[in-house]
């Protein structure tokens, strides 16, 4: 049983709204270090900083997660949940990490957007459906950015930013608890 996953045991997606308000923080934490932007396009010391508070107010918290949750994960779900964290900080080290050097700002940028976009593909397991198209469509978005170098990151940016906040409105506010078919 890889991950201790039992074929038989249906996933319950209890935790969608919380990951709702995790995407709509994250939005905004997008989108503020976007618009201060400088040197590096997207400002690192307001990315981090907010990545870190709006981490620990939401997935941390218990007293949020308790209240936006309609049941537990599965030990299974946990762990998945664990090897995504991982696997988007390898991503990150893999598909930006190297830019560091020459300080290529674009090309970190776009780096970290993809990372976090294939991530979210391991939370289908989580979180259910939303996940496969929350993925594909930051996916998609990053990869214009990629393929056309004449678009500002900042415009890659900021869609990806409205992506995860119309994603984050979904999951919180219209959501319902769910299984997996």
């Amino acid at each position: 049983m890889f991950l201790k996953y039992n074929k038989n045991e249906k996933l319950e997606f209890n935790y969608k709204r919380a990951c709702g308000l995790w995407l709509i923080l994250v939005a905004t934490v997008i989108s503020v270090a976007t618009f201060v932007g400088g040197k590096q396009i997207i400002n690192m010391q307001i990315f981090c900083i907010g990545y870190i508070v709006s981490f620990f107010t939401v997935n941390v918290n218990k007293k949020v997660l308790n209240k936006l949750s309609d049941g537990s994960s599965s030990e299974f779900q946990r762990k998945v949940s664990l090897y995504a964290i991982i696997l988007l900080f390898i991503l990150m080290s893999l598909l930006g990490g190297p830019f560091f050097a020459d300080e290529n700002w674009r090309l970190i940028w776009l780096g970290a957007l993809m990372a976090t976009a294939i991530h979210f593909f391991m939370y289908y397991l989580v979180h259910g459906n939303s996940m496969i198209y929350l993925g594909i469509i930051c996916t998609v978005n990053v990869a214009v950015g990629y393929i056309f170098q004449g678009i500002p990151v900042t415009m890659i940016a900021y869609i990806d930013a409205a992506i995860k906040l119309i994603f984050g409105i979904y999951l919180l506010v219209f959501s319902k608890k769910s299984k997996q078919k």
